[in-house]
């Protein structure tokens, strides 16, 4: 399942060797569908868990009851995934059946499906990432760890900002004797975007340039300057040859929303992007960041493996504290 990433299209650091000073090491994680196991690392598989240890939950007071239904997301996906994998004889997709459309209609509707969960009732999280530091050697793991599990709760109903709820677990692996044979299950979910499709990972190590809001302002100059906007096959900078789309651990993190932000641990210590969840692992776009393998392949949904959709299809950055990585995590969405 080896994924590349192409080469960039220019050699921006030929053209401007100051970038040199403002690379970063990241890693894309390139999930795509398959059955990972709990040894394995993997966006949305089974973890990895003592079967000694307590599920983690949310109990904060929000509407649980109502959404959809967890299996009715799955069903909808196998749906749509067989219906845009049958071809005609033109070679381009079918799509679904009447039936499949009629049974798609009842699926999607949103309803009082757990009308017996109070909102302040404990829900299971999800699992969402988990990582062995013996397919991320790049990644730094507090001492003694070499797994980290990140799982979150399936509604944005948290907090003033009516943000999602994100844990991180960081563990020895080797520690765990009897791990968990079934995690448990949740009912309703707040979005179906909040539901990781099961992947396995192909950890790949690039190369970032830092984002250009946060270049010194006379290479931001000479970026602009050099940057050709009128021809519509040209690279640009911040799309094409700074930060990297997708799921990653590690590297540079995207202001393009909202300007750059300083992220500080409540110890007052920097802090520094851990993990990137996105909602897409390319942009139709600008395809530069397209691995090689999947280039030309019509696959249905390909470059939204995982089927994560955070916000209005954007991303969700967690960023850990410089000093001590098991200090409280702070996220951002863009």
């Amino acid at each position: 399942m080896t994924r590349t990433t192409p080469p960039r299209p220019v050699d921006i650091e030929a053209v401007f060797p100051e970038l040199r000073l403002h690379v970063a090491k990241a890693t894309r994680l390139h999930p795509r569908p398959g059955s990972p196991a709990p040894t394995d690392s993997s966006v949305g598989g089974p973890l990895l868990w003592p079967a000694d240890e307590p599920w983690l939950v949310c109990a904060a007071s929000h509407r649980k009851s109502r959404g959809e239904l967890l299996e009715n997301v799955r069903r909808r996906r196998r749906i749509l995934e067989a219906a845009w994998a049958r071809l005609g004889s033109d070679g381009r997709p079918i799509g679904p059946t009447d039936e499949e459309r009629d049974e798609l209609n009842a699926l999607n509707k949103r309803g009082n499906y757990a009308p017996e969960l109070a909102d302040d009732a404990e829900i299971p999280m999800l699992p969402v990432l988990q990582i062995f530091q013996r397919d991320i050697p790049g990644l730094e793991f507090p001492d003694g760890s070499d797994l980290l599990q990140i799982l979150w709760c399936p509604f944005d109903a948290h907090g003033a900002e009516k943000e999602i709820d994100v844990r991180l677990v960081w563990r020895n692996s080797a520690s765990i004797h009897e791990p968990l044979s079934m995690a448990p299950q949740l009912k309703v979910v707040g979005r179906a975007g909040y539901v990781p499709e099961p992947c396995l990972v192909d950890p790949e190590e690039i190369l970032e340039h830092q984002a250009f809001e946060l270049l010194p302002e006379d290479l931001q100059e000479s970026l602009e300057g050099w940057e050709d906007w009128e021809d519509e096959d040209a690279p640009h900078y911040q799309y094409d040859l700074s930060i990297a789309p997708g799921w990653k651990a590690g590297g540079f993190a995207s202001w393009h929303l909202t300007g750059p932000r300083e992220m500080l641990c409540d110890c007052g210590a920097p802090m520094r992007l851990l993990i990137t969840v996105d909602s897409k692992e390319w942009d139709n776009g600008s395809l530069s960041w397209r691995p090689v393998e999947d280039a030309g392949n019509p696959a249905y949904g390909l470059s939204k493996p995982t089927q994560v959709v955070v916000g209005r299809a954007g991303s969700l950055r967690i960023f850990v504290c410089t000093l001590d990585a098991s200090h409280p995590h702070k996220i951002s969405e863009q």
